[in-house]
């Protein structure tokens, strides 16, 4: 798709804090089971500098105590039943797919959402399935009230609190955070086809760092888009692009990327510019150092030599600078 002017396009504020709903017990609340919490520091402490917390408990929320009678899901993996441990006669399995189809609906104003994981009621993956005597499936299921919200709310990014400490995975979700943002904040001041396509344009990088296959795909999409056809266009795309950007990027390219960046430098630099941007990704790509590296150089460089196009380009800050997301990977 061709450079694309930035059409007016509305950009997040300076300072901007993404609400996000999480786990009640991961921001220290004490509604587990045994009266305890499950506080994550990276999210409290992390992220809590960035972002507004929406704490949400759907074990209390459906009328389980605290503390209280620790609950399973129990039966087909596909379709279990969440169930008392204790007393099989407790059944919440109702009460907890309404409440996530409720808050689904309550909670429009999130960019995300980070789910306490191998819960019964939370977890969004790998939580444990038990038969009716106790004994573990060899499947394993979903929380059933973070099915039903995930269900309502399929382009909404989510994870667990367990895999924030993946360096990656982390910085995937807080890209698909900021863009799901962004998208709100461009519904609000007005969709427009110019609009629409500067948005793309200003993602192209980070999809073709994380689904460049994706990229094309969505730019055939808005290709194939009259003047009327908008409103039906952009629900897609944007769909295709949550879906696009829950692909982690990898090392390989990521470095194509940078690659495709530095060539906007090429008429600018001299020989041994060029070289030292080459090799500095290079050494990326092999590992050697972190993609803040050579990022940092191409920043500095483009500073010196301003492109407008990059100047708007996402990847080169999807999330604010101060989270250090991309020091580790």
């Amino acid at each position: 798709m061709r450079d694309c002017p930035s059409a007016d396009l509305p950009s997040l504020p300076e300072g901007f804090r993404p609400k996000l709903a999480i786990s009640a017990c991961l921001v220290g609340e004490e509604v587990r089971y045994n009266g305890g919490h499950k506080v994550s520091r990276f999210c409290t402490g992390v992220l809590g500098e960035h972002m507004d917390f929406v704490p949400v408990c759907p074990e209390v929320a459906v009328g389980l105590g605290v503390p209280r009678e620790p609950i399973r899901l129990v039966g087909d993996p596909e379709r279990p039943q969440a169930r008392g441990s204790v007393h099989a006669s407790l059944d919440v399995t109702a009460p907890l797919i309404r409440y996530g189809e409720k808050m689904a609906s309550s909670l429009e104003d999130i960019c995300g959402y980070i789910f306490m994981h191998k819960s019964p009621s939370c977890g969004l993956e790998r939580v444990k399935v038990y038969r009716e005597d106790g004994v573990t499936l060899p499947g394993t299921g979903r929380g059933l009230y973070a099915q039903a919200f995930c269900a309502a709310r399929p382009d909404l990014p989510v994870e667990e609190d367990g895999r924030l400490c993946d360096p990656v995975l982390r910085e995937n979700f807080l890209v698909r955070v900021y863009a799901y943002a962004q998208w709100q904040l461009l519904l609000a001041t007005g969709l427009t086809k110019g609009r629409l396509l500067a948005f793309h344009a200003r993602y192209k990088y980070q999809l073709m760092a994380n689904h460049p296959q994706q990229y094309k795909a969505l730019g055939r999409l808005l290709g194939s888009m009259g003047r009327a056809e908008v409103d039906e266009i952009a629900p897609r795309y944007f769909s295709q692009l949550m879906a696009a950007l829950r692909r982690c990027a990898t090392r390989g390219t990521h470095a194509n990327v940078l690659q495709h960046i530095a060539g906007y430098l090429r008429s600018s630099l001299d020989s041994p510019g060029r070289q030292e941007v080459a090799q500095l990704i290079s050494q990326y790509r092999q590992g050697m150092v972190p993609l803040v590296v050579p990022l940092t150089l191409l920043k500095h460089l483009f500073r010196l030599h301003p492109h407008p196009y990059i100047r708007d380009q996402v990847y080169l800050q999807p999330h604010p600078e101060a989270l250090s997301l991309r020091n580790a990977i």
